[in-house]
């Protein structure tokens, strides 16, 4: 769902981990632990939307099918973007 502030959104946690980054901490931590707290997020938002554990279990397959082809669907647009401007990405 990309409404007004999809992008504002996504933006501030891309700048929260881009201030994480340092010679100590690896950027691919940085990267799992911003997937985990999605993960995390997105359980708690399913949990949310559902009356009962046996409900959220009964939709579980469901779940998982959907966020995984939303994250590829957005990483596939992403690499496409940076392979296309890599050059000025990549610049610094």
């Amino acid at each position: 769902m990309r409404d007004d502030k999809f992008y504002q959104r996504a933006d501030q946690h891309i700048q929260l981990s881009n201030n994480q980054i340092s010679k100590d901490i690896p950027v691919g931590s940085i990267s799992a632990s911003m997937m985990y707290s999605t993960a995390r997020f997105n359980a708690w938002m399913e949990a949310y939307t559902c009356t009962s554990g046996i409900e959220m279990k009964l939709k579980k397959d469901e779940t998982v099918e959907y966020f995984v082809e939303e994250y590829r669907k957005m990483l596939l647009e992403n690499l496409d973007d940076y392979i296309e401007k890599f050059d000025s990405y990549m610049k610094e």
